[in-house]
């Protein structure tokens, strides 16, 4: 970061006062400008034991495959991300079960977030962001090509809660948008 956003002169890194952190700080109106990590929500969504897989169509890591995933957007919850991400790469209308499995990604300052998942039908497509999209039994997945780390890490939990009957579909979150204040 080289300009304050609020105020368009130049920033310096300092640890401001009372903080225990090197951050941005405008040199002309002290604006603090915290950078913290991106949450990235997916899902390994599932039909009569095949597991939905993305070949990816843009970088980083094209023609490699993954589950859909992407960056939450403001104003959603993580398990709206992961649906959305879904229907975007793989024209695919999930339901979102419980939480999976969260990955710190610190070299990229991301926060990997994944879910399982029901597809209730084998109705899907290849979104934008994709070059193919398939169904795949657990033997049938390539290994060898999984695009990211995190995404093995949740297939392979995934796979080994099934095996082992500890599948989990429903998952309780508060949306504080709906809650009154009294």
């Amino acid at each position: 970061m080289k300009f304050c956003t609020e105020c368009g002169k130049p920033v310096t890194q300092r640890v401001p006062e009372g903080d225990n952190l090197l951050r941005h700080v405008c040199t002309s109106c002290g604006q603090i400008h915290y950078q913290n990590p991106n949450i990235v929500a997916g899902c390994v969504a599932e039909h009569e034991g095949r597991i939905l897989l993305c070949r990816r169509a843009i970088e980083p890591r094209k023609g490699y495959w993954t589950i859909p995933a992407g960056f939450m957007e403001n104003d959603e919850t993580t398990q709206q991300a992961a649906s959305r991400e879904a229907l975007e790469e793989a024209l695919a209308e999930v339901e979102i079960g419980s939480l999976l499995a969260i990955v710190h990604v610190l070299h990229a300052n991301q926060v990997h977030m994944m879910f399982r998942a029901r597809l209730p039908r084998p109705v899907f497509g290849v979104g934008e962001e994709s070059l193919e999209v398939g169904l795949y039994e657990e033997n049938e997945i390539p290994w060898h090509e999984i695009a990211f780390r995190s995404v093995d890490f949740a297939l392979r939990r995934y796979l080994e809660d099934r095996r082992a009957g500890l599948e989990q579909h429903h998952f309780r979150t508060l949306d504080l948008r709906k809650l009154v204040s009294a």
